[in-house]
């Protein structure tokens, strides 16, 4: 009896839908410890709820100190498994586990994943791009609120093959940007074509951007690693890739400079050290993909703390998606903390959480209340579908 009387047995996993797209995972173990954890699938919030119900039948009353025994079990044990669903389901259950684990010892995670080799993390803010004319007013903002370093859609939608013209623009803008003083990373989101991918990255070269991101969709790292061999610029890519086996062919083409894994999407803080390791064999940074909540970025952070190849962290802070038509239902970084200050900017960087666990403290009186008003008179999240004027689909 002494002997379990000293395990922190799961005993409790809820998921909480919040605005303004975000969905938390709480756990909760027998010795009264509470950790949480982000499993945010923009758009697709519903199935990971149901995954998360699947993850929950199996693993009440384990171990929650047994976070790499969970991991292998809820990743292997099922016949199907990885993508998109199912690994955002893990992501959530994983830093929940880590979360509790450091409240546990009274430590940040990143002691526990080796120690810190940083004390500050550089991080990156977005100004849109989608709709372009204010990009330039973005970015001032950006910097007068501390960052060194934006990021940016490049295009808005374009056709499979399209007027050379409709690349101009995003050059001018990039150009402006870096005007003041700011480095620029160019997000073209997969939205364009080989044909038209190639001929943008070429033309942004003399703008020296910072890297681009998901220059072609990816489904072809052949086709990556083909553009990466005809343009000096870094290629970014991996937030819409969910494990290490993933982001194997990138890495063995020679496809990308930076690894953009999702904590939310790639199995959490386990995952994501794992695929920060891989990618340092290959001489590839890491720079962990978040335009998402508070959970997921002191996740990220714990990682970028303790990896020798972190660059750079993008912050959605003040990001477009955040923004609600009704007010009420608004929701930003800070919404859901009781310690806000944690994720302050300061000359570009953000200081390493020094609180246990992931660093920060989630208002969970709120989450409840913003969950509660947000399920019940909103649908979830979906993201646009755009079409060309001949109305055939383009890629958003």
């Amino acid at each position: 009896m002494d002997s379990n009387k000293k395990q922190s047995l799961i005993c409790r996993i809820e998921a909480f839908r919040v605005p303004p797209r975000w969905l938390f995972v709480r756990v909760e173990t027998s010795d009264g410890i509470v950790g949480w954890g982000e499993a945010t699938l923009e758009g697709h919030s519903e199935a990971v709820e149901g995954a998360l119900e699947d993850l929950r039948t199996k693993f009440m009353s384990c171990d929650a100190d047994n976070i790499q025994d969970i991991w292998q079990a809820a990743y292997r044990s099922g016949f199907y498994r990885g993508g998109p669903v199912l690994m955002s389901a893990l992501s959530g259950l994983d830093i929940a586990l880590w979360d509790i684990k450091g409240k546990k010892l009274g430590v940040p995670v990143w002691q526990l994943l080796g120690g810190k080799v940083r004390d500050r993390i550089r991080v990156y803010g977005w100004i849109g791009g989608d709709k372009p004319n204010d990009v330039l007013v973005a970015a001032q903002e950006r910097k007068e609120q501390g960052f060194t370093a934006v990021k940016m859609n490049a295009t808005d939608a374009v056709a499979w093959i399209d007027c050379p013209d409709v690349l101009t623009d995003t050059v001018k803008r990039v150009q402006d940007v870096r005007s003041l003083g700011l480095d620029v990373g160019v997000d073209f989101h997969g939205r364009l074509h080989k044909g038209m991918a190639k001929q943008l990255a070429r033309l942004l070269e003399p703008a020296q951007p910072f890297f681009i991101e998901e220059p072609l969709l990816p489904t072809q790292p052949e086709e990556i690693a083909d553009l990466a061999r005809q343009v000096a610029t870094p290629i970014a890519l991996g937030e819409r890739l969910y494990a290490r086996s993933d982001f194997r062919p990138y890495l063995e083409q020679r496809a990308i400079d930076i690894a953009q894994p999702d904590v939310s999407h790639c199995g959490g803080i386990s995952e994501l050290h794992r695929i920060a390791s891989l990618a340092e064999v290959y001489d590839v940074a890491l720079a962990p993909h978040c335009p998402l909540g508070p959970v997921a970025l002191a996740a990220c952070m714990q990682v970028a703390i303790s990896v020798p190849n972190f660059v750079i962290q993008e912050m959605s802070w003040k990001i477009h998606y955040n923004t609600h038509p009704d007010r009420e239902h608004e929701a930003d970084l800070h919404t859901y903390l009781l310690n806000p200050e944690v994720f302050n900017v300061e000359n570009g960087h953000v200081a390493a959480l020094q609180g246990p666990g992931l660093g920060i403290l989630v208002n969970e009186e709120r989450v409840r209340e913003f969950s509660a008003k947000y399920v019940n008179g909103y649908p979830a999240w979906r993201n646009p579908v755009w079409r060309g004027d001949d109305g055939s689909l383009r890629e958003w």
